[in-house]
């Protein structure tokens, strides 16, 4: 019995050791977490039931095993490892994980299949909790899924939240001032008021005691309202927006560094310094300390420049912008003759100020307004002054006669160009006038004609219709002028009936290419049977259309009309071809839009398709007004067009010409260089024989082949 006992168990035991050894054969294969951790689970189970049975075979040795209690150890240990493999291999075979799968690759499959062998070898079989195994197994996949949902919703929502604040952030870009803008030429008038009040009162109020002590109250209040300003202007400074590669900048970030790497933000920094702290010591009666808000001056130069542009009358802004500098120059200079006045003193000699212990001289008003008239004297070198006696005020006096030849010079200079410069076109056109004059007394030009000429000038002048538009414009660039002449004269043009609906292209072209002229009362635009050039568009004036004798009056064209366009287009099988069909005489001064024949078919070769509609127009009317062959019309090709097209053809020929030209001397040249190396070939032949020849060209032959290698 025992020995059949012990027969069963080896089996088992057997079976058992296999399962650890290919289970560890895996774990070394695959090293996969998993699968190890269930490795070592096993074995260590394993290795617990055989170290109990082994103790008990160590302590009864056949007993146990041929006792009556054997085969329920046996059934024991079997049920043992059943229930065990069941709850350890059942749960990782049945996983209904295929995204695991396909992670675990062919070798993992293997070790489950493995496994799963390894169970039906041991004879497990599955029971009924393995379905609520699966039941609870979908269960978690779905709460998986649900969570996973979840946390994509989630992030979702974050990276909805980050776009958001993106957007909020592009939306709320900083403001920048554009420096054209009208914006900062006001902040500029701003910053202007405060710098010019410091220029003027900080030197008056440094040199004249009664003046600083007597309205202290109002000069802080003042004082500290222009502080508040500079601080502000710091600020706009900051967000004043520059150029670069043709955009204004709108970063934080490169305004703020633009403007601190300038001189100007070192020298508005030191303006701010709160150099008046030193009141607190001192005392209220030092507004030299004061003095470095003086550093601002640059916004007030800009503030001049800005204005000299905008306004219309910058000559007459010049003059006063020079005046206003040689009125500070001279209330600098008077304050800095009281200074030093007061540091001599006062009635020393006869070149200070005299002793303001006299009544007429202690006034403030009676200082500063002999101060200034000293001051005036002096750099204008206008008038007598009390010679110096001092070496100082010999100094000073020095210094003052050179800065007042400076301004004198300066004061002549630009006085003299403004005033040139302000009758430069009065000028101009006075000397084409008297050009004029001087023609028509040569060429003894009737009076009444002479009187007509002149009259025709002064219209123009007095009118102010004397400018040149193509010379004032040709500084701009094409663009900007083709915006100036649509603004004036688009309206004008639209208002004929075949440029009414052509394309704006074509227009604009147009526009460019109309010419003002200005007819005197009398004067003829045309006349019946010439040959029509141009046609005319009225701005302002009225025409009369005139019989042969001049003066009976069919019609009276006033503003907005035209005439003139169907004879410069040429128009096939017209009876007047491009004759003019009537006599038109001006009334009065007329103001005229000439657009000529050349410039409109200039325009029309870029545009053909236009070109036919306007000829097509230009053909309905003259159909209306029955001045159309028919006939003619369908004949065929226009002799004129047939001119043009042999045009065309002579100059492809000529450039075809010089081609064969230029090919012909290459041939002829390259012939004479052939020719050349022959008799040369000849001469070494008559002379040496064909063996010289043949070393010769092997001789030539091997340089050439150096060259090549």
């Amino acid at each position: 019995m025992a020995k059949i006992n012990t027969q069963h168990s080896y089996p088992g035991m057997h079976r058992l050791s296999v399962r650890t050894t290919d289970e560890d054969i895996e774990r070394i294969e695959n090293g996969c977490i998993r699968i190890h951790s269930l490795c070592e689970d096993a074995s260590s189970e394993l290795q617990r039931v055989i170290s109990v049975e082994g103790r008990h075979v160590s302590e009864s040795q056949t007993s146990s095993f041929t006792g009556r209690g054997a085969m329920a150890r046996l059934s024991r240990f079997v049920i043992s490892v059943r229930s065990w493999a069941t709850r350890h291999m059942h749960h990782e075979d049945q996983r209904p994980d295929s995204f695991l799968e396909r992670i675990r690759g062919p070798e993992l499959i293997e070790v489950s299949s493995r496994q799963s062998n390894i169970r039906s070898f041991l004879g497990i079989r599955e029971h009924p909790g393995g379905v609520n195994s699966k039941k609870e197994e979908k269960k978690e996949v779905k709460e998986e899924k649900k969570e996973e949902k979840k946390e994509e919703k989630k992030e979702e929502k974050k990276d909805d939240k980050k776009d958001d604040k993106k957007k909020e952030e592009k939306k709320k870009e900083i403001f920048v001032i554009d420096p054209s803008s009208n914006i900062y030429y006001n902040w500029l008038t701003i910053i202007a008021a405060p710098v010019f009040y410091n220029w003027c009162m900080l030197v008056c109020r440094a040199c004249f005691d009664e003046l600083q002590v007597d309205h202290v109250k109002l000069w802080l209040f003042l004082d500290y309202i222009s502080d508040v300003i500079y601080v502000l202007d710091m600020f706009v400074r900051f967000r004043t927006g520059f150029l670069e590669q043709g955009l204004l900048v709108q970063d934080e970030k490169k305004l703020r560094d633009h403007y601190t790497k300038t001189l100007q933000f070192k020298l508005d920094v030191l303006s701010l310094l709160p150099t008046d702290l030193a009141y607190l010591k001192l005392g209220l009666n030092y507004p030299e300390l004061r003095f470095n808000r003086l550093l601002r001056i640059s916004r007030l130069f800009e503030f001049f420049d800005r204005t000299e542009t905008r306004t219309n009358y910058p000559n007459m802004f010049r003059i006063g912008n020079l005046v206003l500098y040689i009125l500070i120059i001279i209330h600098w200079n008077a304050c800095i003759y009281f200074a030093i006045s007061k540091l001599i003193g006062f009635g020393t000699d006869s070149w200070v100020y005299p002793n303001v212990s006299i009544p007429e001289y202690g006034r403030l008003s009676r200082k500063y307004i002999y101060s200034l008239y000293w001051s005036t004297l002096t750099l204008t070198t206008i008038g007598e002054t009390p010679p110096p006696v001092k070496d100082e005020e010999y100094l000073f006096v020095v210094i003052d006669f050179l800065v007042g030849v400076l301004i004198f010079a300066t004061i002549v200079g630009n006085v003299g160009s403004m005033i040139s410069n302000m009758n430069a076109s009065r000028a101009e056109f006075q000397a084409k006038v008297d050009s004029i004059k001087q023609y028509m007394h040569f060429r003894k030009v009737t009076k009444d004609l002479e009187a007509r000429v002149i009259k025709w000038f002064d219209y123009l002048w007095t009118n102010k219709k004397t400018v040149d538009e193509k010379e004032v414009l040709k500084n701009l660039p094409d663009k900007l002028k083709a915006e100036i002449a649509i603004n004036v004269h688009l309206d004008t043009l639209k208002k004929v009936r075949i440029f009414q609906d052509c394309e704006a292209g074509l227009l604009i072209e147009l526009v460019l290419k109309l010419k003002p002229t200005v007819f005197s009362p009398g004067d003829y635009i045309c006349k019946k049977g010439d040959i029509g050039r141009e046609m005319y568009i009225i701005k302002e004036g009225k025409l009369a259309v005139v019989a042969d004798d001049g003066i009976t009056q069919f019609v009276v064209l006033s503003d907005g009309s035209y005439f003139g366009e169907i004879s410069i287009l040429n128009i096939k099988g017209s009876k007047s071809g491009n004759r003019r069909t009537a006599n038109i005489r001006s009334i009065g001064y007329s103001d005229l839009f000439c657009l000529s024949k050349d410039d409109l078919m200039e325009a029309l070769t870029e545009y053909p398709e236009a070109k036919k509609a306007l000829e097509e127009k230009g053909r309905q009317i003259l159909m209306k007004d029955n001045l159309i062959d028919e006939e003619a019309a369908k004949a065929g090709a226009d002799p004129k067009d047939l001119e043009e097209k042999i045009e065309r053809l002579e100059t492809a020929l000529d450039t075809l010409q010089t081609r064969f030209a230029r090919l012909l001397a290459e041939y002829t040249s390259s012939q004479q260089k052939v020719k050349q190396r022959l008799a040369s070939v000849e001469t070494r032949v008559k002379k040496y024989g064909s063996g010289t020849l043949s070393t010769g060209e092997t001789e030539a032959e091997k340089p050439e082949e150096e060259k090549k290698q």
